[in-house]
């Protein structure tokens, strides 16, 4: 049915419980599973004067080691809980403003045939206004989307 999985993780505990679905349902198709972190771009402070203040503190550079960083940590997490159910699971940290266009096309270039991923349920006007990356994804693809609560 399913041959590869697409996790996408904030390292939040309710992304892990995704991860634990995804690793279940991967081991019982035999299928694999990607975790993906996605990184915000670099967005340096507002005015040149504060730049120039914080500019050796926190260079695009820095900030990309520090994400780098946080994006393996997190997806080390989702490798942990596929190791654990005997799949195999690769890696994938991408740079977007948009998490939903990220993970919609990290799936399509990785051939992956399923995203399994957490919602936080809002709903109401919460869920109107701030909406959820999750619900963009099940609003813009194709690829089936199994989301956990």
């Amino acid at each position: 049915m399913y041959k590869h999985i697409l996790v996408p993780t904030d390292g939040s505990a309710l992304s892990l419980k995704a991860a634990r679905a995804a690793a279940e349902l991967a081991a019982r198709l035999g299928a694999k599973v990607s975790a993906l972190y996605v990184i915000p771009p670099f967005i340096p402070p507002a005015t040149s004067e504060m730049w120039v203040s914080v500019r050796d503190l926190y260079s695009p550079r820095e900030y990309d080691k520090t994400m780098q960083k946080e994006a393996a940590a997190f997806t080390a997490k989702v490798e942990r809980v596929a190791r654990a159910k005997k799949v195999a699971c690769a890696h994938v940290a991408v740079t977007a403003a948009d998490p939903w266009k990220a993970i919609i096309e990290t799936a399509r270039t990785r051939k992956c045939d399923l995203i399994v991923m957490s919602s936080h349920g809002r709903r109401g006007l919460a869920g109107l206004l701030l909406g959820s990356e999750t619900q963009k994804v099940l609003t813009h693809t194709r690829i089936p989307v199994l989301v956990c609560r």
